[in-house]
């Protein structure tokens, strides 16, 4: 079952992806756009295995995807 984050919870997450994987979340957001076309638990099992981050880690990057995803097909 997938944990869920609050709002703080997942902004902290965010600003330490830079520190602990050596790459901007910009990085990972372009790698998420360019990776398979999965659900959201697929893409976030995707991350963990292809690329060694944590659960946490990897949620976070896809949830932000999915944010900002959204964001733009409002405009």
């Amino acid at each position: 079952m997938s944990q869920v984050f609050s709002e703080e919870t997942h902004r902290n997450l965010l600003a330490r992806i830079p520190h602990c994987t050596g790459r901007e979340i910009a990085d990972w957001l372009r790698t998420v756009e360019e990776g398979p076309a999965l659900r959201f638990e697929e893409k976030v099992s995707w991350l963990r295995h292809e690329y060694d981050l944590a659960y946490g880690h990897a949620k976070a990057i896809i949830h932000e995807h999915d944010l900002r995803r959204a964001a733009r097909n409002l405009r």
